[in-house]
């Protein structure tokens, strides 16, 4: 069975989101993608605390000097399309007050006829948690559990009431209700971040940085279920940044999902072997514009299913 293809939407300073957001979506979804995706950054701090995800020295990349909004990206995406699925790859969740963001994915899952799936993660940058002045990043980890928590709470019947460390709702309607409980996904970067996801979500959301990884990943995140008791099955979603190039890219070394559309098939074919049912691509890095990214889009989708994946 193929693989489920999602694309990654226009957000990086290079486009104009008022038009790009709307015409990339509506493509994607012409050339057979199943899902679209948003991902975050809120600042690009000059000179940053730290490095890129934390690594001292690492450079922040030039495309996050300005990066869409992304529940806003996918409103645009969600009046443009009527199919595909609307995730965040991630929300950086701590950065967010927990009642006001279950309100705006509940809104957006009303107004899209329940295709939004929540991707949340705790993030990296101590710069961005400052700016966004919700909780320190040293309780990002209970402000996600809060965050989950009041989730399920305003998503679910009235009346709604909760009372947490950073959330108080006295008993009140709540509204409007997704369409469903909204679908949440979940990093795995620790045996902690692994427990909640098996205990709490409903799919696993990696980044595919290399089929072998992710084959063990995966072994681990299903192991954990299995001995935690889990009945129902763990969704996955595997995110795989892309940096595309017209020609070839060389040597042993070559990172996956660099490359050329041949390498970049080459890719999902060797990831989708794992077992994974769904892989986001996000090409937009390395595309100049709306058009090429949906030229590029296209070719890699078309060449992607010409060779089974």
């Amino acid at each position: 069975m193929p693989v489920s293809l999602g694309l990654g939407l226009p957000q990086m300073k290079q486009y104009d989101i008022g038009r790009d957001v709307a015409a990339v979506a509506r493509a994607a979804e012409e050339i057979g993608y199943e899902s679209l995706w948003v991902f975050e950054r809120i600042i690009f701090p000059e000179p940053a605390t730290q490095g890129l995800y934390g690594v001292p020295g690492l450079p922040w990349p030039d495309q996050y000097r300005s990066v869409a909004d992304p529940l806003i990206t996918l409103a645009l995406a969600a009046g443009a399309t009527s199919r595909a699925r609307l995730g965040t790859s991630v929300l950086v969740a701590p950065l967010h007050v927990p009642f006001q963001l279950a309100r705006s994915l509940a809104s957006l899952d009303a107004a899209s006829g329940g295709r939004v799936v929540a991707g949340l993660g705790t993030g990296w940058s101590l710069d961005e948690y400052a700016a966004a002045s919700v909780a320190p990043f040293e309780k990002r980890g209970a402000v996600l559990d809060e965050l989950l928590d009041v989730c399920a709470a305003v998503w679910g019947p009235d009346p709604v009431s909760y009372e947490g460390e950073l959330t108080t709702i006295a008993p009140s309607e709540v509204g409007p209700k997704p369409v469903r409980p909204v679908p949440v996904y979940l990093p795995a970067n620790s045996p902690r971040a692994t427990r909640r996801l098996v205990d709490r979500a409903d799919g696993w959301m990696p980044v595919a940085a290399g089929a072998d990884r992710l084959a063990e990943q995966w072994k681990r995140v299903q192991d954990l279920a299995a001995e935690r008791g889990r009945e129902r099955p763990v969704g996955v979603c595997a995110r795989a940044n892309a940096r595309y190039s017209a020609e070839p890219v060389g040597g042993a070394g070559r990172a996956p999902f660099h490359g050329n559309t041949a390498q970049i098939v080459e890719d999902l074919a060797a990831h989708a072997a794992t077992g994974v049912p769904e892989i986001l691509l996000d090409l937009q890095g390395t595309t100049r514009d709306a058009s090429e990214l949906i030229d590029v889009a296209a070719e890699v989708y078309e060449a992607a299913r010409a060779a089974g994946v």
